[in-house]
């Protein structure tokens, strides 16, 4: 036998070893190699083969007492598991190691003493050689010991690691995966420590974890060792990164969100078997992200490396040292549950009612699930769950999966969408609101509640049962019309999820969400907060902008961001973007607002739209909208924005707006710019001809053009019934923009509520030539099938599905 039989290094490795060193260790390998060149930087260490478990087992001959532990083990007793594992993983550690593994340990170790120097200290990690492949992630089911340092302790680790492999939560998992226990050995990986507990980590995904959305890179991180990610005790920071834009040059950071990161992972002083320690997070580090914008990018690149080398999305560890500050990579595995989802096949879950919210947290998944609550607050408590429970916890660990399988839903005070709580969740088809602070105490045990991961990235736990139904469409039979078929969207949140019905863009992306939810201030308040005479407001401004040089730039990076998650989502199809449509009454709700608003009798017919975007009051404000945008398009990338100016009255108005614009960065025609106005004034349809010589197209608003077309108020419940899209009038106006439009050689489109109301306007339209209808989301297949049986019927074909 050549020396060091039992020792692989990583120079060594590649993924053809699975068998020998287990998917982890092959996967480190064959990053080692082949990655390491191109500036994937990995720590360097070895693997202790598969043949070094099963060698130290038959010699000490334990595998007739494990065949009688394990061979036709009922999991579904769990005190006979329970007892079956712990003499199992007993038999594992007595077993130890032969002499000539023992003497190969400790000869790799003194090598990579000698790469590293003195001070050095390793992570052991178990490798299952039925580990991490593409049909099965094992998450968290074998141990992994960090802050290893010497010959004892590292040997001490190796032999609990191989002991592992009889973890009740593993047993358990190989019998649900149809693994043969003694088919499945363990390999164990030593690998250089990178020194996060002074710097940060955390875990990539190449698309996005609810949606499947394979255009983003997904980045979670906080302070210290990577374990408190992976094991859901933090709330982390979170980052996206779009591919196709990354790859073409762009370097922004198209999203992110500041997670608490309530506590971190730290190496024990001294040295003990309890090699780490988790200690609170001070403040000042919760309130910042836990990486530079460059670092995120750095790590989108990495991540781009990676997927591009192995072909498929990939789930991939992440540290970043302290000490030299480099960005490491310490584990990538395959993506084992959003990439199998179906992209020709379209489920979703629809609410069809509303209750009331008890918490909420970070949605995972998209479905929705009701059931009585089970409050768990430790493992001791897990005995008293019953299937079909809601199980409520403040965190979970992998010994807990057996019970997981069996709930209808989990919720938990902390974690983010990359814990192991979530990861678990995803396999098991069952919604998850991770990060949910203080829900172990705002739910009761039995109590009935729903739980809802299908309303965008927020997850939310109604009291009692709120119905709903499932939708299921095959995408591959769904024909599409020949009048594009767009969707309406406000919430960023919803986007990556809403990008995949089979419609051909978005004809009405509001700022108006994103400025109220996300901003929260008044523009014009975050320029002049001295302006703001109310102490507690302005408080609260100075709260919301503190990690930014100053509100201005506050405001831009969120609405680019909110704007740029949309525009990304659907990329490369068209996004058109309305510039902000706030009512007066509507902008002094914002935070600090009220300084700056009029107040008006009629707020609709008042100071909105175009009205405001070159006036004095609001010049300011309109820069920074345009700051946001310009950066979407220029910094971005996302060259499919469009832009689209609401409630322009006047000829001479839509001048200035467009002047203004340019004054931005945001010239007409520059860079393929395209600028629609929106057609909801009588006097656009009248002017047609004159407003397609200022725009590149028109959007019907039939809500302001029935509205002012039958002088009727429409936020006015008194005078309700006389508004109506389907009156006579209201008709010939929608005939003559859509003939006006196309009389001058520009697309028009509808994005106003009524078609989603009622088809028989979506056939008016249709019938009339009109160029997209865009939709609410809920009402897309409905009209979009109506749409193709009505162009059948006029002889117009559909295009092909897809």
């Amino acid at each position: 036998m050549p020396d060091e039989a039992y020792i692989r290094w990583f120079s060594e490795l590649g993924r053809e070893d699975v068998p020998s060193v287990g998917g982890k260790n092959a996967s480190l390998g064959e990053m080692y190699r082949n990655l390491k060149p191109l500036g994937v930087d990995v720590p360097d260490g070895f693997a202790l083969t598969a043949d070094a478990f099963r060698d130290a087992l038959t010699e000490a001959r334990a595998w007739d007492e494990l065949h009688g532990l394990l061979d036709g083990l009922d999991k579904s007793d769990v005190a006979g598991l329970a007892r079956a594992g712990a003499r199992a993983r007993e038999l594992v550690y007595a077993a130890g190691l032969t002499p000539r593994i023992e003497a190969e340990v400790k000869a790799a170790w003194r090598r990579l003493l000698s790469e590293y120097g003195e001070g050095l200290t390793v992570a052991v990690r178990s490798s299952a050689t039925a580990e991490d492949l593409p049909t099965a992630s094992f998450a968290g089911q074998h141990e992994t010991y960090l802050n290893v340092a010497g010959e004892a302790m590292l040997l001490d680790a190796v032999r609990r690691c191989h002991a592992s492999l009889f973890t009740d939560r593993a047993i358990s998992y190989r019998v649900d995966q149809g693994f043969d226990h003694f088919k499945v050995a363990l390999s164990v990986g030593v690998q250089k420590m990178v020194r996060s507990d002074l710097a940060a980590a955390g875990v990539m995904f190449t698309l996005d974890t609810e949606s499947g959305f394979r255009d983003a890179v997904f980045i979670t991180g906080a302070y210290g060792l990577g374990e408190t990610v992976v094991q859901g005790a933090v709330d982390p920071d979170e980052f996206y990164v779009h591919k196709p834009t990354f790859r073409d040059g762009y370097r922004a950071v198209l999203r992110r969100r500041l997670g608490e990161k309530q506590v971190r992972m730290v190496y024990r002083p001294g040295r003990s078997r309890e090699a780490t320690r988790v200690v609170p997070t001070p403040r000042a580090d919760r309130e910042r992200f836990c990486l530079t914008d460059a670092e995120v990018l750095r790590l989108a690149g990495i991540a781009i490396r990676i997927e591009d080398h192995y072909c498929q999305p990939m789930d991939i560890e992440w540290a970043k040292d302290g000490l030299d500050g480099g960005l490491y990579i310490v584990q990538a595995r395959p993506e084992t549950v959003a990439s199998r989802g179906s992209a020709l096949e379209l489920e979703s879950f629809v609410p069809e009612g509303k209750g009331r919210p008890l918490a909420s947290g970070r949605a995972v998944g998209g479905r929705i699930a009701c059931g009585p609550v089970r409050v768990v607050t430790d493992a001791h408590h897990l005995a008293s769950f019953r299937p079909g429970e809601v199980l409520v916890a403040d965190t979970t660990t992998p010994d807990w999966e057996p019970v997981m399988k069996t709930a209808a839903a989990i919720v938990t005070n902390r974690g983010g969408r990359t814990c192991h709580a979530a990861i678990v969740a995803r396999e098991l088809g069952i919604p998850a609101v991770v990060g949910a602070e203080h829900a172990t105490e705002a739910l009761a045990d039995g109590q009935t509640v729903t739980v809802s991961c299908a309303e965008g990235d927020t997850g939310i736990v109604y009291d009692g049962v709120v119905p709903f139904r499932v939708e299921r469409i095959d995408l591959t039979r769904l024909p599409r019309p020949r009048t594009r078929i767009m969707v309406n969207l406000g919430n960023p949140d919803q986007a990556f999820q809403t990008a995949r019905l089979p419609v051909d863009g978005v004809g009405l992306a509001r700022m108006e969400f994103i400025i109220a939810e996300s901003i929260k201030a008044h523009p014009m308040a975050l320029i002049h907060p001295e302006r703001v005479e109310d102490d507690e407001e302005r408080g609260r401004i100075a709260r919301l902008i503190r990690q930014h040089a100053d509100g201005g730039a506050y405001f831009v990076e969120r609405l680019s961001e909110g704007i740029g998650t949309i525009a990304a989502a659907f990329y490369p199809r068209p996004v058109i973007v309305r510039l902000s449509d706030f009512k007066t009454n509507e902008y002094a709700s914002l935070v600090g607002g009220r300084w700056f608003e009029p107040v008006e009798e009629n707020p609709m017919l008042g100071f909105r739209g175009a009205a405001r975007y070159a006036h004095p009051a609001y010049e300011e404000g309109f820069a920074l909208e345009c700051r946001a945008l310009a950066r979407v398009r220029r910094d971005m990338g996302l060259t499919n924005v469009k832009m689209m100016v609401p409630f322009c009255r006047r000829l001479d108005e839509a001048e200035r707006v467009i002047g203004a614009m340019a004054r931005q960065g945001l010239e007409r025609g520059a860079d393929g710019l395209e600028v629609y106005v929106m057609c909801e004034i009588p006097n656009n349809v009248l002017l047609v001809d004159e407003f397609s010589k200022l725009f590149d197209g028109f959007s019907i608003g039939s809500n302001d053009l029935t509205q002012l077309t039958l002088g009727v108020d429409r936020d006015s419940p008194l005078v309700a019934f006389d508004f109506d899209e389907r009156d006579p009038g209201v008709l010939a106006f929608l005939r003559q923009a859509v003939e006006g439009a196309k009389r001058n050689g520009r697309p028009c489109g509808i994005c106003g509520q009524a078609p989603s109301d009622y088809p028989e306007i979506a056939e008016f339209l249709v019938r009339l030539g009109i160029d997209s209808i865009s939709l609410t989301p809920d009402s897309v297949l409905k009209t979009l099938r109506a749409v193709v049986e009505l162009e059948q019927g006029l002889g117009r074909p559909a295009r092909d599905a897809g």
